[in-house]
């Protein structure tokens, strides 16, 4: 379990564990109607204060192949979701909170560089065979 690669669930359970929780696990389904199609990458954008992190959490927590979600997922709404089981716990998740990443920086080239730079540590640990053409571009990965 890493800090940006398959995080955790820990996030998630603390929700589920909050004296006030929303079941929003309906994002989950909209979301695995959209796996494996061009319409795959999503921008799920709320109001300040209205569950971003949350969601991030629940993602992660479902999606994410780190560690078993069943307990935090099998009463919730997704459980009864054709795709509920087809896709929990089946996928590497990257979980990155950039507010984190810009209060460290003076600017957002030196986010970013700081970004890749800790993203490119943490896939290395992980995947032990990963090789990068250029140690500064994570867009260039051989397998």
């Amino acid at each position: 379990m890493g800090s940006y690669l398959n995080p955790g669930n820990k996030g998630f359970r603390e929700s589920l564990n909050s004296e006030i929780y929303v079941d929003k696990t309906e994002l989950v389904e909209k979301t695995n109607a959209v796996l494996d199609t061009r319409q795959k990458f999503l921008c799920v954008s709320r109001p300040r204060r209205f569950g971003k992190s949350m969601a991030a959490d629940m993602l992660a927590a479902y999606y994410e192949r780190g560690e078993d979600s069943a307990s935090l997922f099998d009463f919730l709404k997704i459980s009864k979701s054709i795709s509920y089981q087809k896709h929990r716990n089946q996928h590497d998740v990257i979980k990155v909170n950039m507010q984190e990443f810009f209060s460290m920086a003076h600017n957002m080239d030196d986010m970013l560089c700081m970004f890749q730079r800790y993203l490119i540590f943490e896939l290395k640990d992980y995947f032990e065979n990963i090789r990068f053409r250029d140690e500064n571009n994570l867009i260039q990965v051989e397998n």
